[in-house]
């Protein structure tokens, strides 16, 4: 056999030491004590902290916005929790609610920066919507000293510097401001370093959510945040009017290479989809946050028209013990375990994270294509993701508590 070493080496070493090794390692054996050893590894601590399971906080401050209130939230020690997660600004955290016999968790964006969560907590900035079941029970009842709990931060809707380019237009509608407003303090603080231009869509001027803070934000920026709002019902100076068009993007995109990010409602994502296709971007460079719940199916060319209008039996099965609701057929399976009582696991409400990923049982359901998150083999073996899942007869799903 040949060796790759020089075994002159090898033959220069006394054997004296290895022969005292078995002595000190019984000497060591028996002076050690008999208990189980104790240790945590650096990097579990600091994976618990970026990723608890469960966070505990209290409001400290609530700032009235009109038909929008920000919360601000700081740990609550006495529920065990230290610190608020640190956490990409553009991240969300899902907030667990009872509302009488409800139980359900709906994802708000934290809209402050990710260094207040160092030297305190978060901002949540939250809209009354039209029919919001959760947002009026939190605008009508949240107040300093309420008690809340979060999720750990959650989310891909923040900047990459491996996939997005380093200048970011930014298209926001309503409340889909608050991730940009986070992004942009992150720019402004240094935490973040890339170049954001927003456009944000409003009705009026006294209908835009947060410009005082933005204006702040932007003048705090050293010019790499730019705040540009586009007003669709009134023409008002230093505004654009209209809505926001592929042309309006070139506009302020400028030269160069560029990514865009939207959030914002359900009609607005509809219109951008047909005008950023104007652009020629590569598909990388357009990047959407998760658009929420979906709401009646039965306006989809491929929603089975006898469904519309019917209610049916939902049969939920959580670890053997069996619990029977119903659900109408323009409700989503999650919102019709939640308004049961069951706390179904879930974040996103979008189709996309998979937290409520659960078995059907058996039953016949109409999954929108917009939204399927499922992968190819949940689809062949039955899994489904409940909140965008809608019965089209009784229906008997397995949910698994996480």
């Amino acid at each position: 056999m040949k060796y790759n070493y020089d075994k002159k080496l090898l033959k220069s070493l006394g054997v004296g030491a290895f022969l005292g090794q078995v002595k000190l390692r019984e000497k060591k054996i028996a002076e050690a004590p008999d208990t189980m050893p104790q240790s945590v590894f650096n990097a579990n601590v600091l994976a618990k902290k970026l990723h608890p399971g469960a966070q505990y906080a209290v409001i400290t401050a609530v700032a009235d916005h009109g038909d929008a209130k920000s919360f601000t939230l700081a740990p609550d020690a006495e529920k065990g929790t230290e610190q608020l997660a640190y956490f990409r600004a553009g991240q969300y955290v899902s907030v667990a609610l009872d509302i009488g016999e409800a139980k359900l968790n709906k994802p708000y964006t934290i809209r402050s920066c990710p260094k207040l969560a160092l030297n305190g907590g978060y901002i949540l900035t939250i809209k009354r919507s039209a029919g919001g079941f959760a947002s009026d029970y939190i605008l009508d009842n949240w107040q300093v000293g309420t008690k809340v709990k979060l999720s750990g931060p959650l989310g891909e809707f923040y900047h990459q510097e491996l996939r997005d380019a380093k200048h970011v237009v930014a298209l926001a509608g309503g409340s889909g401001i608050t991730p940009f407003c986070s992004m942009a303090a992150a720019i402004a603080d240094g935490t973040e370093d890339f170049r954001l231009t927003i456009l944000y869509g409003s009705r009026t001027k006294d209908a835009i959510l947060l410009g005082e803070e933005l204006s702040a934000i932007e003048a705090a920026a050293g010019g790499k945040v730019k705040v540009v709002h586009v007003l669709s019902d009134e023409e008002a100076e230093g505004c654009e009017k209209g809505f926001i068009t592929a042309e309006l993007v070139q506009k302020y995109a400028g030269e160069g290479d560029y990514s865009v990010y939207v959030c914002g409602p359900k009609p607005m994502y509809a219109f951008l989809k047909q005008e950023l296709g104007k652009l020629g971007l590569k598909s990388r460079r357009i990047r959407w946050e998760v658009g929420g719940e979906y709401g009646d199916p039965s306006k989809d060319a491929a929603y089975p028209a006898d469904a519309a209008g019917k209610t049916f039996a939902l049969t939920v099965i959580i670890r053997g013990e069996e619990f029977k609701t119903t659900c109408r057929a323009d409700q989503t399976l999650l919102d019709a375990c939640e308004r049961a009582g069951i706390r179904a696991p879930s974040h996103c409400r979008s189709g996309e994270c998979g937290w409520c990923h659960s078995r059907l049982v058996s039953g016949e359901i109409y999954v929108p294509a917009e939204g399927d998150g499922r992968r190819i083999a949940d689809k062949k073996f039955g899994w489904v993701h409940p909140c965008r899942t809608y019965p089209l007869g009784d229906v008997t799903l397995e949910v698994p508590v996480l």
